[in-house]
């Protein structure tokens, strides 16, 4: 409750609200403003302010003050006055209220309603230019002013997993426990995520990447869903509110006063103590303001021009993003305000990296281009607090493309070269080869000339964006019906085989396909140099009904049917071993690229490729058959023994191939570990013994569309 109150000049700096030991500190960037009001409420609902208070001090840019008598929970606002001229690419109105960007948790708990956000007159949405003078507090979500909380972190420190010791799991937070299936107390949220803890160790995982937890409007569009008449909301959440605060809806907590960040912490501090670490999918290319007839909600409302790209006509906004607007993430303004909230999510937080949406963005100059070495990606690469995190790029946006050359020396990257080719080849196109042996290597085409790693290379056959990995051996064609868009959205270029039946069967036949097709790609992906990505609930084939583009379904559509963990027990055992087989050899985990030469002075090079007919590979442009073999022996990576020789064959045709076995790198048998086309649980043998092939045996006879894997010890 606000009693006595007293202002005074306060600091300009840090930026957003900061609880002192007597009042909260207030401070807001505007370059263009003329007058700005700070508005404080008692209740998140509350349509009239207890108190306005003009700030009236000014340290450069930056307007500021210190209210004495508030305290950590206040509700707050922001009112700026300065021109309306669209043309000129200034959209001050002092009608609307503002959410302060720097701004740790938003109110939730009730229904927001932004139907009067519009900055220009609602009668004219066709046209911008006429000033708007309404408003609705009420509706408006307000800012709290976030002190110390209190929360007892309990010693937790960085993890710092090296990046080739890492398995990411990329889920959605509400995904993940919502299903009635997923017997949790507290489904969709953070402390669900914490109940799910248990299964990620049993599968083996190291890192969960959540989509975006940073604060989103859910009902920002009207659509439903024609064959329910559902409404479909902003699921996903790849439209950002406030950058620096935890999403409301995720919190098991109540969201009046701050405590989803307490439930997020909690979730953290849970996950690191099993030792798995937090990685957040964030969105800092675009805003949820969208174009020149968005809402104004907060950077429109602050200064127009210096928070976003304008086209020369300054009433339109560069749209890099796709959905109707691009941050100015190098402007100097831009630069400071998400590297400020990056150090935020890394020091209060206790994240331990992110990877950036459509992050070409972030290199992009003042007018769209793209310079050779552009401030904020090498920034954020070199910045001391974010130094040891992970950071990712999703290395495109609508107009570039930058995989394998994404400015920054830390940078690793979505490698989308892997996810097609390798689908085309387990597809059974022709002329594969080639590909896969780059892929399967660390993607060295791609990496080795900028001097990175082979785990610079983000590894996926599936994510969030597209086909489950199910959905790609089940679909020919992807089925939006339900996104009330009439199936234009989403990618046509799925590279999918549904093996003669679209969708789900009963055929054991084509059942048995898509099964081994499955294993295929899990063995592919964990066993590649490079860091591999997990589609979340591929482990379990969990579906999609078709759907490449779920960005609007809160149903079964996007949630993990956890009963499928049982349904597909043979798939899951499988993918729970081989990321387990991955984790036990040094040799699938190199720290830096294959030569494909005799380095340790032997006749044997640390990688080598092969025909099925044992002779070296000639890169057939029809061949859909490829054998390579791994030294264990050369590994460089600090193992304290040499690890095990390795053969893999590799057969996409419809026909079965006789392979012929070489010699094993050091003299010793080959044990059979893997063969994708023998039912479980005679598929993959690990934990479990190695089966010894006689020492007579000279060839391997490979199912088709299947791989074998064999070791040789030491």
């Amino acid at each position: 409750m606000i009693d006595s109150i007293q202002a005074t000049p306060g600091s300009p700096l840090p930026l957003g609200s900061t609880v002192t030991e007597n009042g909260v500190n207030f401070a807001i960037f505007s370059r263009h403003a003329k007058r700005v009001w700070l508005l404080l409420f008692n209740e998140p609902t509350a349509s009239r302010a207890t108190q306005i208070i003009e700030l009236t001090h000014r340290t450069g840019d930056i307007w500021h003050t210190h209210i004495s008598g508030l305290g950590h929970g206040q509700l707050y606002l922001y009112q700026i006055d300065g021109p309306y001229d669209p043309g000129y690419g200034h959209r001050f109105n002092k009608y609307k209220p503002l959410l302060d960007p720097y701004a740790k948790a938003i109110t939730g708990n009730f229904e927001w309603d932004l139907s009067q956000a519009f900055g220009y007159d609602a009668h004219a949405r066709h046209s911008d230019l006429t000033l708007s003078t309404t408003t609705n507090l009420g509706g408006m979500p307000k800012c709290i002013a976030y002190g110390a909380d209190g929360f007892d972190w309990e010693g937790d420190k960085p993890i710092n997993r090296p990046l080739s010791e890492t398995i990411i799991y990329e889920t959605h937070v509400r995904s993940l426990t919502s299903h009635p299936s997923a017997d949790v107390a507290h489904p969709g949220t953070y402390r669900g995520v914490i109940e799910k803890i248990p299964y990620f160790k049993d599968l083996g995982i190291t890192a969960v990447e959540l989509l975006p937890v940073h604060l989103f409007y859910e009902k920002e569009f009207e659509r439903i869903n024609p064959l329910t008449d559902e409404a479909l909301i902003n699921y996903w959440g790849y439209n950002t509110l406030a950058f620096f605060a935890p999403h409301n809806a995720y919190s098991h907590l109540p969201t009046d006063r701050g405590q989803q960040v307490v439930a997020f912490k909690e979730m953290v501090k849970a996950l690191h103590q099993a030792n798995i670490e937090v990685l957040l999918d964030v969105v800092y290319n675009h805003t949820l303001e969208g174009n020149h007839l968005g809402r104004t909600l907060s950077f429109r409302g602050i200064d127009n021009s210096i928070y976003y790209m304008l086209e020369n006509n300054k009433q339109y906004y560069r749209n890099f993003s796709g959905v109707g607007n691009t941050f100015n993430c190098n402007h100097p303004i831009g630069q400071d305000f998400i590297i400020d909230s990056l150090r935020y999510w890394v020091q209060e937080m206790h994240v331990d990296g992110f990877r950036f949406d459509l992050a070409t963005i972030l290199a992009r100059g003042p007018k769209g281009n793209i310079p050779a070495d552009p401030p904020l990606t090498i920034r954020i690469s070199e910045d001391p607090i974010l130094r040891d995190t992970k950071i990712i790029a999703e290395p495109w946006d609508l107009g570039g493309y930058q995989v394998g050359h994404f400015p920054g020396d830390r940078w690793a990257e979505w490698n989308d070269k892997y996810r097609d080719e390798m689908r085309q080849f387990w597809r059974g196109d022709p002329g594969l080869t080639g590909a896969l042996a780059t892929r399967f290597s660390g993607s060295a085409d791609l990496y080795y000339h900028s001097k990175q790693k082979p785990n610079f290379s983000i590894n996926f056959v599936a994510a969030h964006d597209g086909f489950s990995l199910n959905d790609v051996v089940s679909y020919n064609y992807k089925h939006n019906e339900a996104n009330g868009e009439d199936n234009r959205d989403g990618h046509n270029h799925n590279i999918s085989y549904n093996f003669g039946i679209e969708g789900p069967c009963t055929d054991p036949h084509v059942e048995a396909l898509r099964n081994r097709q499955i294993k295929n790609f899990w063995v592919t992906l964990l066993l590649s140099q490079g860091t591999p990505m997990i589609n979340g609930g591929d482990e379990f084939r969990r579906t999609q009904l078709g759907n490449n583009n779920a960005y609007c379904h809160h149903n079964e559509i996007s949630w993990y049917d956890w009963s499928l963990v049982e349904k597909h027990a043979d798939i899951y055992r499988f993918a729970k071993s081989i990321i387990g087989l991955r984790k036990a050899h040094p040799v699938f985990r190199r720290r830096k690229f294959f030569t494909g030469s005799d380095i340790n002075g032997d006749r044997f090079p640390d990688i080598r490729w092969y025909n099925a007919d044992g002779r070296d590979a000639t890169w057939s442009g029809d061949s859909r058959t490829l054998m390579l073999t791994l030294d264990g022996s050369k590994e460089e990576i600090g193992a304290n023994r040499d690890d095990v020789d390795v053969l893999m064959m590799f057969n996409t045709d419809v026909k079965p191939k006789l392979f012929t076995l070489p010699l094993t790198p050091h003299g010793k048998a080959w044990q059979l570990v893997v063969d994708t086309s023998l039912p479980s649980p005679l598929d993959i043998h690990w934990p479990e013994p190695t089966i010894n092939l006689p020492p007579s045996k000279k060839h391997y006879l490979v199912k088709p569309r299947s791989t074998v894997v064999l070791f040789s010890n030491w």
